[in-house]
């Protein structure tokens, strides 16, 4: 290991990488470290009877950006995967995102995109609703009560651990809902999975890279610090600053995988369980996003779990409260001088991986036409 770089990279995922690998290609020196065992972060995927696994759940890349989806090809050919989920309540199975496959199989005598919009209306003029003050109201507000009591309350209360009474409109405002028999979840003109897994993607973008495994940045801060001019920093921002102003609230998982000898297990690469009473969300059958016939098949079940420290945080919760403390420890990152702050984590909030990498692109073009970088 060199005595010193010009970058320390805080964090071995999609925004440490593309940074990695853009300043490496001019020159620059990169120490990139990460706390797990692994690169890649929640993309990380591993071979298990001969299946790359998502081992931190599904992830489906998609864009309409062509100059993102052909930088993503450099590193690994992808398939032409669509993501187009199922939903199960109790015994019932739906299409998802919501369509006339859905609104068909729910409502017998809904036969056209006029029929499912006048019953729509109709449940939602019966529910009196006129601005959406909570997500159950905008869900109710989009798609009638029938379709909010069986495919999102359940689901969504699962998985942020909270009555949708009291989650904001916001989560919900940009489902998808379609009046035509489309199970396509993305409107993106490019989608897929990468053939070789994810893991293979950022390995070649961390070619040129030192890279330290199982470094966890805060308990050896000071020294790691020392070894780079600049920083960039991917992990989560309150933890940057000791938590100076308080804790961001997250919402944490639980993966269980299993192996098991039979061809196919649900026939899908995604199955959402809707209902409240099954305690994970969805299970993820491996093989479907590469369309394999091999004899064995891999599958993972989701469990959401209340965050606290020492738990791996995953999705944000931008309620007005942590959004606003949020913004507090954004005012004192634009101090920096030194330390640049990139991705989920350190931006609070959900990322596609297109725009990760947008922003990591923007990220190092302004650093590279900065001489003093």
């Amino acid at each position: 290991m060199a005595n010193h770089y010009d970058y320390l990279i805080v964090g071995a995922g999609l925004f440490g990488a593309v940074c990695a690998y853009e300043l490496g290609k001019k020159g620059k020196t990169c120490l990139v470290i990460d706390k797990r065992s692994h690169v890649g972060g929640n993309l990380y995927t591993e071979l298990l009877a001969v299946t790359h696994v998502h081992r931190y759940g599904a992830h489906v890349f998609h864009t309409d950006n062509k100059k993102i989806w052909d930088y993503l090809n450099k590193f690994g050919e992808f398939n032409n995967f669509i993501n187009a989920p199922i939903a199960r309540y109790h015994d019932e199975l739906y299409n998802l995102p919501f369509n006339m496959n859905t609104f068909t199989k729910l409502w017998p005598d809904v036969l056209t995109p006029a029929d499912a919009q006048r019953r729509i209306a109709a449940e939602r003029e019966a529910a009196k609703i006129d601005q959406p003050q909570n997500l159950q109201e905008q869900a109710i507000s989009m798609v009638g009560t029938t379709i909010f009591e069986k495919l999102i309350k359940g689901y969504t209360e699962k998985q942020w651990g909270r009555p949708c009474t009291e989650l904001s409109p916001a989560i919900i405002a940009r489902l998808p809902v379609r009046y035509t028999f489309n199970n396509n979840y993305y409107h993106d003109r490019y989608q897929g999975v990468p053939v070789a897994g994810y893991t293979d993607i950022i390995e070649k973008m961390l070619a040129q890279a030192t890279v330290r495994l199982q470094c966890d940045f805060f308990q050896q801060r000071e020294r790691l610090t020392a070894l780079a001019d600049k920083i960039i920093y991917t992990g989560p921002i309150d933890q940057f600053y000791n938590y100076r102003f308080g804790v961001l609230e997250y919402r944490s998982l639980r993966f269980e995988t299993e192996i098991l000898n039979q061809q196919s297990f649900q026939g899908n690469a995604v199955v959402n369980y809707t209902a409240a009473d099954v305690p994970y969300t969805r299970i993820i059958e491996h093989k479907h996003f590469y369309g394999t016939q091999q004899p064995q098949t891999v599958i993972t079940r989701e469990y959401p779990l209340a965050w606290q420290k020492g738990r791996e945080p995953y999705y944000p919760i931008n309620d007005a409260t942590n959004n606003a403390l949020y913004e507090r420890y954004r005012q004192l990152a634009d101090q920096e001088t030194t330390v640049y702050f990139g991705g989920r984590l350190a931006q609070y909030q959900y990322l596609d991986m297109a725009t990760v990498i947008e922003e990591a692109l923007n990220l190092t073009a302004t650093l590279l036409k900065n001489k003093k970088t």
